[in-house]
């Protein structure tokens, strides 16, 4: 369960303590990530494990979301989110929402009589996002067992994207460097398993860092078993705190190696296609066609001039036209008078200038000025943003228009486009002149049957591997360091999804987007933008076209707000 604040005025931390607290439960707090601990509680056979999402990390919380089975959002009395708690609902409502549950804190710290008015106007607030949802008051321990029995009882809302994938949230993490002072080595994580079977042939995929193969899995004792065993098979006793010092020493004495990776089955990280540099070849011209084209050439070099009778070809190039003699010699005229007093000026002015700069660096000293510096960069992005703001606007009142450039010549300038006689009728062949780059996509050829072959081939398998509900440790391969110190210094959750067939592989993808009402600055094409598909963090600089359904799309220069297009 991820703990989801929404307000500044709310105390995650005080939640945390109220879940503690339980009688007959046993607390184990995290060794690493987000803070929270996991809590058992054998009398009702359940088994907790809660997480503080970072209210000032966006990425943070919606990675956190991917895999919660529940998000307990945390409200205000008064106001129940801000404008920043409004934005992240937004985020977590796109990506997708598990189960989740509305907490509300310093609901009993207000008067009696203000308390039903608060009630109130919380169900009116939470009506629109969340229709029907019951607000549990936290305050007491009481309270606090109310709702995790509510919690604990609620259907369980699904997700396509995860259910289809094998994926766990770390509980611990060790990094192992293939060699001493190696950047690069073996990291291990531990979790439980969800979703489906995870298999150790499969690639997994950690969230926001990339695609890892796995080279073994363990199958270690469990530390927050319900029932755990001692030695000789017998029941162990807990503490009120669990002791996960002797837990993980009992632990690597206890550990099983679950599977390894065959090589022959296990799938490859290869994401780009290696292009064949002969496929682009053509044949050479005949002679013939040859000839043809210096014809066709010098007929369309022919210029029709006035010449004197009996002049021959070779003379007529050199005779210039009356209007090209007169715009030559009224250039060197202008470029004559324009010489001389810009000599002048150049030469008095360095004088003059270097007489001041004398007399400044006499009086004046050298004093560092960082404010200054600071208010000049806070202008250049001010005209910058202005600049922005100025071309989405000419876009959105001149949409079917270019401006003729200035400083380059407009031959240069749109030497890259096409002419159509209709937008809507004319043929357009999307692959012709494509980079060489694009040679390295990966294309479906029909993605759609692809797809159903997959699913299918998923429910024909047999179910090997670690199962649904397993404590595991996972081997990832070739992971960098950065990874493990994102996971214990940042304090940043560590998710892995196991990846489908084919889902390493580079190409096309196509979004429908569409812009939140609260954001009013411009997104212009080609801009850097994080993107959340699925399980899926990453940077991309989309373009922007119409969504239609003709055969060509409009380039959209800027990513409108009143509109949905692709991405």
């Amino acid at each position: 369960m991820v703990l989801v604040p929404l307000h500044p005025n709310v105390d995650p931390q005080a939640a945390l303590n109220l879940f503690r607290s339980h009688q007959d439960s046993v607390v184990f707090p995290a060794k690493g990530g987000p803070p929270g601990f996991a809590l058992l509680c054998p009398r009702s056979k359940l088994r907790w494990s809660f997480v503080v999402a970072d209210a000032g990390s966006l990425h943070a919380v919606l990675d956190l979301a991917k895999v919660a089975d529940t998000l307990l959002f945390l409200l205000d009395a008064a106001d129940g989110w801000d404008a920043v708690g409004d934005h992240c609902l937004s985020c977590i409502f796109a990506q997708g929402l598990p189960s989740y549950g509305l907490a509300v804190q310093g609901l009993a710290e207000q008067p009696p009589k203000k308390q039903t008015d608060y009630r109130k106007k919380l169900s009116k607030v939470t009506e629109k996002r969340f229709p029907g949802a019951r607000l549990f008051p936290l305050h007491t321990e009481q309270e606090s067992a109310l709702l995790l029995q509510h919690l604990a009882g609620q259907k369980q809302q699904r997700l396509a994207f995860r259910d289809r994938r094998a994926h766990l949230l770390a509980d611990a993490a060790e990094f192992v460097p293939s060699s001493d002072g190696a950047a690069v080595g073996t990291l291990k994580v531990s979790g439980y398993v969800r979703g489906r079977s995870l298999n150790v042939n499969s690639l997994v995929h950690v969230v926001g860092h990339g695609d890892f193969q796995m080279n073994q899995m363990d199958a270690p004792p469990d530390l927050f078993a319900l029932n755990p065993k001692g030695p000789g098979g017998q029941p162990a006793s807990r503490k009120k705190q669990g002791d996960l010092s002797s837990s993980a020493a009992e632990m690597e004495e206890e550990v099983k190696v679950l599977s390894t990776a065959d090589p022959a089955k296990q799938e490859s990280l290869q994401a780009e296609g290696v292009p064949d540099p002969m496929d682009g070849e053509q044949t050479w011209p005949t002679e013939e066609e040859l000839k043809e084209a210096e014809e066709s050439r010098k007929q369309s070099k022919k210029v029709a001039k006035r010449v004197p009778k009996g002049t021959s070809a070779y003379q007529a190039a050199w005779i210039l036209d009356k209007a090209e003699w007169r715009s030559g010699s009224e250039e060197e005229e202008e470029d004559e008078e324009e010489e001389v007093p810009e000599e002048a000026m150049s030469q008095d002015g360095s004088s003059s200038e270097e007489e001041l700069a004398s007399e400044e660096e006499e009086d004046l000293e050298t004093m560092t000025l960082p404010e200054t510096e600071q208010a000049e960069e806070k202008m250049e992005e001010e005209e910058a943003m202005l600049e922005k703001y100025r071309q989405e606007r000419q876009e959105e009142m001149f949409p079917d228009e270019v401006d003729t450039p200035r400083d380059v010549p407009a031959r240069i300038r749109f030497q890259k486009f096409r002419g159509l006689k209709s937008f809507r009728t004319s043929p357009w062949d999307p692959k012709e002149n494509l980079p060489r780059d694009y040679a390295r996509i990966f294309q479906f050829q029909d993605f759609s049957r692809t797809k159903k072959h997959v699913f299918r081939q998923l429910e024909k398998e047999e179910t090997d591997g670690a199962q649904v509900g397993w404590y595991v440790t996972v081997h990832l391969c070739n992971v960098p360091v950065s990874v493990l110190e994102s996971f214990e210094q940042k304090q940043e959750p560590l998710v892995l999804f196991t990846l489908l067939p084919y889902e390493q592989k580079m190409s096309v993808l196509n979004l429908l987007v569409r812009r939140h009402p609260g954001y009013s600055e411009p997104v212009k094409s080609k801009e850097d933008v994080v993107v959340h598909c699925g399980f899926r963090r990453f940077r991309a600089s989309p373009l922007y076209s119409q969504h239609t359904s003709a055969d060509k799309h409009k380039l959209e220069k800027f990513f409108h707000a009143d509109t949905a297009v692709v991405a």
